[in-house]
Formats: C-alpha cells, structure tokens, sequence
C-alpha cells in the first residue's frame, strides 16, 4: 500500500458504493483515514468494513447531505476525532425519474428534490466542513460534476450525449460548476483548491448502470484533484483528459 496520504483524513459523501465507495478505496490504498459519509448507518458501516478488510483505515459517519442536523453531527465528529479535514469529496447525488420527461413537463418539484441534494447538499456540507479544512495544511475539495452539466456541450449539436437533455439533473450540476468558480474566487488566498470533476458516463445505480465507464475510470479524476499539489489549479472543471468547457 503506497503511504503518500498517511496522515491525511478524507471525507466522501454517499460512499457506501458506486463511484464514492471507489474513491475511497483509491484514496485508502494511499494512506488516507477514509471517512465514508452514508445516510443509512448500517450500509455505511458495511463499506467501512469491506475497505477495512482490504487493510484500509475506514470509518463510517452518518451523513444525508439533505439534513442539516446529519451534517452538523458528522462535522462535530470529525472535528473532535481528528481535529481537522484534509479532503472533502462532494459524491453524493441522484437522477429524479421525473426527470427524464421533455424538459418542459418536468414537475417543479422534480426540480426542488433534485437541487436539494445536487445543489443545496454539496453547498451544505462544503461549508460545514470549511473550518475544518481551514485547519488542514493542505485541504482540497472535489465537486462531483457531469459532462452534461457545460453549457458549451449541451449546446453543441454533436456532442456524445447531445440528447440528454435533464433539465433537473444537467442544471444542477451547472450550479454545482458555478458553486466551485465561486468558492474557488474566495479561498484564492488559503492553501484550499477546490475543483469540479466529470467523472464520466459510469456504469452505477443513478444511471441504472448503463454507463460505459468502470467505476475505477470514473474515480480517476476525482482522486488526481483530492490530491493536487501546491501549485495545482482550483477553479477548474476537469475530466481525465483535461480541462472541461464550461
């Protein structure tokens, strides 16, 4: 096991599978105490204990990125076990089946629902965990974004998934790229990069693994900006390949 993030405590929301569990466990093998965020405790404690078995230092922390309460929990634990938060990776995220109709019929609840967890979660959590990071010597954020979340891509004719067209779910995660330019602009001055990663079209549940992509390939990005050097770009929205247009 490669010890370069020995020392370093990293939080992922909705890691109890999927894309999450995967960058755990990538972030794991090299070192890092893994704090798996999960709404349900018990499925939580289940993937701590699968990385654990893989001589990994997991632990696992109750965390609904739509309950405050669950999240203000999580930071106080956090705080008082380690007294500070070197990653935070925003994971968590769904696709509302209301949301796969024409955009125009989309239910406007289909669109709160989606936003709370897509949006309002990743800015929740993000700044419950700040102060922490703060306390880091070198704290890094990654957002979780989407490929279908650029306006530049989904106004081109020709792009690779020019017909998804999910209202709900493409333009949350323009708001989660906005969110990360924004916060980006304010911690310019602290050792903090935070950084949106498109991780890929992924085969896991939120698409009902019909993706292309392993979660292992789309967990690369994602791990290459929780572990930026010092002089690495925040800011940015990236893929494996390179930088994504907005």
């Amino acid at each position: 096991m490669s010890e370069d993030l020995k020392g370093k405590v990293a939080l992922i929301t909705g890691a109890n599978k999927g894309i999450g569990y995967e960058i755990a466990c990538q972030l794991g093998s090299r070192g890092a105490t893994v704090l798996v965020g999960a709404r349900d405790i018990k499925r939580g404690e289940e993937a701590a204990n699968k990385l654990r078995l893989n001589e990994i230092d997991a632990r696992s922390v109750q965390l609904d990125v739509t309950s405050q309460k669950t999240i203000d929990s999580a930071a106080k634990q956090i705080e008082s076990q380690f007294g500070k938060l070197d990653i935070l990776v925003n994971n968590a995220g769904i696709i509302s089946d209301g949301d796969r109709l024409p955009p125009s019929q989309v239910d406007i609840e289909t669109l709160r629902h989606t936003y709370e967890t897509n949006v309002f979660g990743v800015f929740a959590v993000t700044k419950a965990m700040l102060p922490l990071l703060k306390k880091s010597t070198a704290g890094r954020i990654v957002n979780l974004s989407s490929g279908l979340g650029s306006l530049t891509q989904n106004s081109d004719p020709n792009y690779d998934f020019a017909d998804f067209k999910l209202l709900a779910y493409n333009s949350s995660k323009t708001a989660v790229n906005a969110l990360t330019v924004i916060l980006a602009a304010e911690l310019k001055d602290t050792p903090i990069k935070i950084n949106a990663a498109d991780p890929g079209f992924t085969a896991t549940d939120i698409n009902k693994y019909q993706g292309h992509r392993t979660v292992e390939q789309g967990a690369i990005a994602v791990v290459r900006l929780a572990t930026l050097p010092d002089d690495g770009s925040s800011g940015g929205f990236f893929d494996e390949d390179g930088v994504v247009p907005w």
